[in-house]
């Protein structure tokens, strides 16, 4: 069932832009750090609409990790950890479900002293069991476990699906 269609994300991420930059007013440049793939995109996406509507500087980045294991492999950032030292930086993931993935993205970020450290997800589900919460939500959604939210933001069929 398509839950949001490509014109509401677009909405939703005007509004997360706006959201952002409210909330960081003051910052001389704001970090997104896009988790893997769908996280990366969507930050892409936060990233183009918060340069169309804002004055600051926004730098683009992104964290890699295993998120059905994400201690087997290294977590790595593709900018070097020390240049995030005293800024705002804002972990981009796709949905937030247990919070597992997002609590493991942030380790790298543990080298460092940020100004700050915020969340925001296209979709948070609310069966968190790591200590994560998120600040800026595109959609909110209680769902059953066995439920599962299929975001697609390439190709011809851009839209978030509960399945």
């Amino acid at each position: 069932m398509k839950i949001l269609n490509e014109k509401q994300i677009a909405q939703k991420i005007k509004r997360l832009a706006i959201e952002i930059l409210e909330n960081n007013y003051s910052a001389k440049e704001i970090v997104l750090a896009g988790i893997n793939n769908n996280g990366k995109h969507f930050a892409k996406l936060l990233h183009d609409q918060l340069l169309e509507i804002g004055k600051v500087p926004v730098t683009l980045t992104s964290i890699k990790l295993n998120p059905a294991d994400p201690l087997s492999d290294p977590i790595t950032i593709d900018w070097p950890v020390k240049k995030l030292r005293k800024r705002p930086i804002i972990v981009v993931d796709d949905v937030a479900n247990t919070g597992r993935t997002i609590f493991f993205a942030l380790k790298p970020l543990f080298e460092i002293l940020p100004k700050k450290v915020e969340v925001a997800v296209l979709v948070d589900r609310k069966h968190k069991s790591f200590p994560i919460k998120v600040d800026y939500v595109g959609l909110s959604l209680a769902t059953t476990l066995k439920e599962n939210i299929d975001v697609q933001l390439k190709g011809k069929d851009i839209a978030v699906y509960l399945d």
